[in-house]
């Protein structure tokens, strides 16, 4: 291992990413690393790693490499690895372009969750096609504290539990997971999201993400937010034939959200670079050895 590894830091809507350039997959990140490279006090800090790597060099994403160059191999802050990561596919966007390795335009990225389709605009803002939701069936109930609140179950390729209430504040510290039942409906943890509304297709939600505790925005979970909202207004583009977009305010900022009468769903925000750098291989060596 070399003495320094390359990093770049990098948000959208404040979901924030140690960007970790590894074209060839050359590097063995466990997840003791990932989560000392995510500590905020300890380390760089981040709400989870974007390992950048090329397709046909990842056995889990070869099979894609022929749709796309790049794959985004996406882990939690607590170093777990997650299946897609909507704001960090933004930023692994934005990193992309800033590496020249892509121009304004189309392009696409393997994920765990499959090949997503990205534009990148002229004033800076990207959008990721995001796949269609999955609505599984059966009743969930999210629970703080003395509250508890029924739930909508929606997958973006990784699980959610959407609850509506009445004040944001009713979401607690959200520091550990809230407690969702049945368990047996999330068997891998899932992401939960506390919506109010703020106006006619406009909502704001506040979000924890498992393995990574609350974040200032989460990409899928705006999405599961819009199609539970949609669907709690009788809205459905399958059946009107028309899409439903909503704004969704995160604590860092703000989403557009589509959903297309052939159930895509489009997410549109900003994604930025703060930094780069080098990681000393020496004490992240130290640090999870």
């Amino acid at each position: 291992m070399s003495t320094r590894i390359a990093f770049l830091k990098g948000h959208g809507t404040e979901n924030d990413f140690v960007i970790v350039p590894d074209p060839e997959n050359a590097l063995d990140l466990s997840p003791a690393a990932v989560a000392a490279l995510c500590d905020r006090r300890a380390g760089i800090g981040g709400d989870g790693v974007l390992r950048v790597v090329r397709s046909a060099a990842h056995p889990e994403a070869r099979a894609m490499a022929g749709e796309a160059e790049w794959f985004m191999d996406y882990r939690n802050g607590d170093g777990s690895i997650a299946e897609m990561c909507g704001n960090g596919s933004r930023v692994f966007a934005c990193y992309l372009q800033r590496a020249g390795h892509v121009t304004e335009g189309d392009l696409a990225i393997a994920t765990r969750a499959g090949v997503k389709s990205v534009h990148i605009a002229k004033n800076g803002d990207i959008t990721i096609g995001m796949g269609r939701a999955r609505l599984p069936e059966g009743d969930v109930t999210v629970t703080v504290g003395e509250r508890s609140w029924p739930a909508r179950n929606v997958n973006m390729g990784n699980p959610h539990a959407v609850a509506f209430v009445a004040d944001l504040a009713h979401a607690g510290d959200l520091y550990t997971a809230p407690p969702v039942s049945p368990a047996s409906a999330y068997p891998d943890g899932v992401n939960v999201e506390f919506v109010v509304d703020r106006g006619p297709r406009h909502v704001a939600m506040r979000v924890h993400e498992r393995g990574s505790g609350e974040t200032r925005s989460c990409g899928t979970g705006a999405c599961a937010v819009a199609v539970a909202t949609a669907r709690r207004d009788g809205a459905d583009p399958a059946v009107t034939g028309t899409p439903a977009t909503y704004t969704v305010d995160v604590p860092g900022g703000r989403l557009v959200i589509t959903e297309r009468p052939d159930g895509e769903i489009e997410m549109t925000g900003p994604a930025v670079i703060v930094a780069e750098g080098e990681i000393d291989a020496e004490w992240l060596a130290q640090t999870f050895g």
